[in-house]
């Protein structure tokens, strides 16, 4: 009999024996008799002492919120099925050693004490008012930041975006709204009525008119307003707010084509009079030239046998030596690079433009001068070291709006694509739950789930 089972049986009776007589149980058996395993989820387990937390948790946020909680099965299964799934993703994690070294865990804990404006101190001291300790708090960071990762690199494979779904966006009026620049408009009317006579619609033209000059000659567009205009908005200094050309009348957008920054249009006519319109800032538009930059980069990925700190000192040692002139960047790359769509190239990846990398490679490139090699760091896919070749600005009109436009479509298909992949994972595990009122269809249909999978 292993010290498990001798445990196991004498636990069993001292409960037969409490039953009995109504004698108080040790505390260790109390403790046994109240934590149990609720789930077994593959090659792990969901005990009951960590639901009854996570429900809790949640308990309170509603409560928080000041809404009404749904009926306490009702949240049980609910909450019960969130950990079996974060059970999964932490085991996929740990198959592909995923892992988070001290210094991102440490950042991820200083954003989320800027995000609720805490000082470490006032941080420190809402844990232990919440009843959770330090090491309790970096570890379930740290879980959720390697779920964060399994997820991103497990979707983000599923999503394929293609040039026809990017041409059929920018076609479409919801593609049209989108890429339109947003401005900052002033408005200026100098009314007369369409049925006028011709000498009072002189008037108000040679009017409009020279308030036009006054306008283009510095004078302040929203004192001219306010004194001159006929408008709705007159006295708020003819302001019309944010608007973009497709929300604006057709006169009024096409007037503004080819207008600028600080420009204000020639006066133009409608059946109420004649019209200004200022340009006084512009916010969203499609930025006509971007800095590219050509760079190359040696990737190292994390394993079972190479953890961040090998990964880290692979790269430096690396590092040294090109920069020693004893390996050349482009052979380092070939040799260790495991990128194997850049690794045959020298690590190069060409000309970039903002926004093709995730960020963390964005920032590091960025803060690379040209010809200088740039210190390890870690993105979703694992540690790189960069070197910046060049840096131009080019015209990129049409391909940023179509990498904004790509971005754009696959951040819409992620949430989807995540709640498919959450169910299949789930479905192709085995589960079997052990809640007390578990009907019996919860396990066996778990269970066909897996063998059908297999």
């Amino acid at each position: 009999m292993t010290i498990m089972q001798m445990f196991t049986s004498l636990r069993r009776s001292l409960l037969a024996v409490a039953a009995a007589s109504a004698i108080a149980l040790p505390a260790w058996a109390q403790v046994q008799q109240l934590d149990r395993v609720v789930a077994v989820v593959d090659d792990d387990v969901v005990m009951a002492s960590e639901l009854q937390q996570r429900i809790n948790t949640i308990t309170q946020q509603i409560a928080a919120q000041n809404v009404q909680a749904p009926p306490i099965d009702v949240l049980r299964r609910q909450v019960l099925e969130q950990l079996i799934v974060e059970r999964l993703q932490l085991q996929m994690g740990a198959r592909a050693g995923v892992t988070i070294s001290e210094e991102e865990l440490d950042q991820a804990i200083a954003r989320v004490q800027q995000n609720m404006n805490l000082s470490p101190a006032q941080f420190q001291q809402k844990l232990e008012v919440d009843g959770i300790s330090n090491n309790a708090f970096r570890q379930q960071i740290r879980q959720e930041l390697i779920i964060r990762r399994v997820e991103q690199g497990s979707v983000s494979r599923r999503i394929q975006i293609t040039d026809q779904d990017i041409n059929n966006f920018l076609r479409s009026k919801e593609g049209e709204f989108w890429k339109s620049p947003q401005y900052e408009l002033g408005h200026i009317l100098i009314a007369v009525s369409s049925s006028a006579p011709a000498e009072e619609v002189t008037a108000a033209r040679e009017k409009a008119d020279a308030v036009y000059d006054k306008a283009t000659g510095g004078e302040d567009f929203r004192a001219l307003a306010i004194s001159n205009s006929a408008g709705q908005n007159a006295l708020q200094g003819g302001d019309l707010g944010w608007r973009k050309p497709v929300e604006l009348p057709t006169l009024f957008a096409d007037a503004l084509d080819g207008v600028k920054v600080g420009e204000t249009t020639k006066p133009f006519r409608s059946d109420a009079g004649f019209h200004m319109l200022k340009i006084h800032q512009q916010r969203g538009a499609t930025e006509q030239v971007v800095e590219q930059t050509k760079v190359r980069h040696i990737l190292v990925k994390t394993s079972a046998i190479r953890d961040d700190d090998a990964a880290y000192n692979l790269l430096t040692d690396l590092r040294s030596k090109i920069e020693a002139g004893e390996l050349k960047f482009e052979d380092a790359a070939k040799d260790n690079s495991e990128d194997i769509g850049t690794m045959l190239q020298g690590g190069d990846l060409g000309w970039s433009t903002p926004g093709q990398f995730v960020p963390e490679f964005t920032q590091a490139m960025n803060n690379t001068t040209v010809g200088e090699i740039s210190m390890p760091f870690r993105s979703q896919f694992g540690w790189h070291i960069l070197r910046v070749d060049e840096r131009r600005q080019q015209d990129m009109t049409d391909q940023y709006i179509r990498n904004q436009a790509a971005n754009l479509l696959r951040n819409r298909r992620y949430e989807e694509e995540l709640q498919n992949w959450r169910q299949e994972i789930r479905d192709q595990a085995y589960v079997e739950i052990k809640l007390p009122d578990a009907e019996p269809s919860d396990t066996e249909q778990s269970a066909e789930g897996a063998n059908d999978s297999q």
